[in-house]
């Protein structure tokens, strides 16, 4: 049985953004398990508007390659799958099916002006949830933020639905995947008790 102690060190203290993986595949199932972990998490309404596109192929790498910060390229290449975490515009129209007991609770969000910083609130609330879903799923995540987003959002989503907000490569660590532990703030630097 996993303690709390164990789960913590999983999740956060011994847990580290991965800089390049192994050559180990990640299964299907793998990535299936870790939608299937993170849909759990929580959002404003039950709203769940992030959706996520795994790249995989040689040739949807080849698509991606073009739209990183030239510092990303290597880690993207190393990868065996790495996620573009987006969200969708569109949100709304699943909320009869995720709010059961609402009566069309959609209508409320017809104005694209008022549903998208919601969507995008929330999908980066997910984004959170998905790194902690990964490596509860015993796979290296190594987020980034250094691409072009709206080339990504041209190239794998043109019917502009989903718009890109993270990448996150998914995999095994290697003997590189890591660099040292870095500093973080002490309590009393982050937190004012009030």
């Amino acid at each position: 049985m996993t303690t709390i102690s164990e789960s913590v060190d999983t999740l956060f203290s011994e847990a580290h953004t991965a800089y390049s993986f192994s050559a180990d595949p990640v299964p299907d199932e793998t990535l299936q398990q870790l939608y299937d972990t993170v849909r759990w998490a929580p959002t404003a309404m039950n709203s769940q508007p992030m959706r996520v596109a795994f790249v995989r192929s040689a040739d949807a790498r080849a698509d991606l390659v073009p739209h990183l910060a030239p510092g990303n390229v290597d880690k993207v290449n190393s990868s065996p799958v790495t996620a573009i975490l987006a969200y969708d515009e569109d949100w709304h129209e699943h909320l009869p099916a995720l709010q059961p007991y609402a009566q069309d609770p959609h209508l409320a969000w017809q104005e694209r002006e008022r549903r998208l910083p919601m969507a995008q609130f929330n999908a980066n609330l997910q984004a959170g949830y998905f790194i902690l879903a990964a490596r509860a799923n015993g796979l290296a995540a190594g987020p980034m933020g250094g691409f072009d987003k709206a080339g990504v959002d041209a190239t794998f989503f043109p019917d502009g639905r989903w718009r890109s907000i993270l990448l996150v490569n998914l995999g095994h660590p290697d003997g590189d995947s890591y660099r040292p532990r870095m500093p973080r703030l002490e309590f009393d630097q982050a937190v004012r008790m009030l």
